[in-house]
């Protein structure tokens, strides 16, 4: 990838399948679940402005917007987080991904360099369901659907720009973090590699 790339990372959910707890700061491995999205984002692109759209914190280090109103939605939040972008390039990422690592965003930049004609590229599980929260996309495919969409759904926004699909397997796991089971799912398997 020759393009430099800005990231938002949407952090403000009601997590309402985790009972409304603080989903972005619960833990994993010693980080929280932004910290940890953060900090791939940094090791794939070292220069990149993350913005995270979400309440403003400590940890990580960002550029902390809100949507108007906040709880708006992931169109909303994504609006208020590309208005701070300036690289060609934006990574979009939910805040809840554990077993997010930087081969992930280097195969959609790879998926993307391969495909001149696409305006992203996103990662697609093994039932072929698009994550829409995490892929790459060129900024300015993105700002004008962005200016002319009314909708709330990101799927509405997302998918008429037929990004480029990178499959990528969870190996019977989810690759999010939406339940407490999943939540001790990956504390499982991510702490477990840790202590080995």
């Amino acid at each position: 990838m020759n393009e430099r790339c800005d990231a938002v990372v949407l952090a403000g959910g009601a997590a309402s399948r985790m009972g409304g707890v603080d989903k972005p700061g619960l833990t994993v491995a010693g980080r929280s679940l932004l910290e940890h999205v953060v900090s791939t984002v940094r090791a794939h692109a070292p220069t990149a402005g993350v913005v995270v759209v979400g309440p403003e914190r400590e940890r990580p280090r960002a550029r902390y917007v809100r949507e108007d109103p906040p709880g708006a939605g992931p169109v909303p939040a994504l609006r208020a987080g590309f208005a701070r972008i300036e690289a060609p390039r934006v990574v979009l990422l939910a805040a809840d991904l554990p077993y997010l690592a930087p081969d992930h965003l280097v195969a959609l930049d790879e998926a993307l360099d391969g495909s001149p004609k696409s305006a992203g590229a996103v990662l697609v599980d093994e039932a072929g369901r698009e994550q829409w929260l995490t892929g790459v996309w060129r900024t300015g495919p993105l700002a004008a659907a962005l200016s002319v969409y009314s909708g709330r759904s990101l799927y509405g926004l997302l998918g008429p720009l037929a990004p480029a699909h990178v499959a990528f397997s969870t190996r019977g796991r989810g690759f999010d973090v939406d339940t407490p089971r999943d939540l001790d799912r990956a504390r499982s398997d991510l702490e477990g590699d840790r202590r080995r």
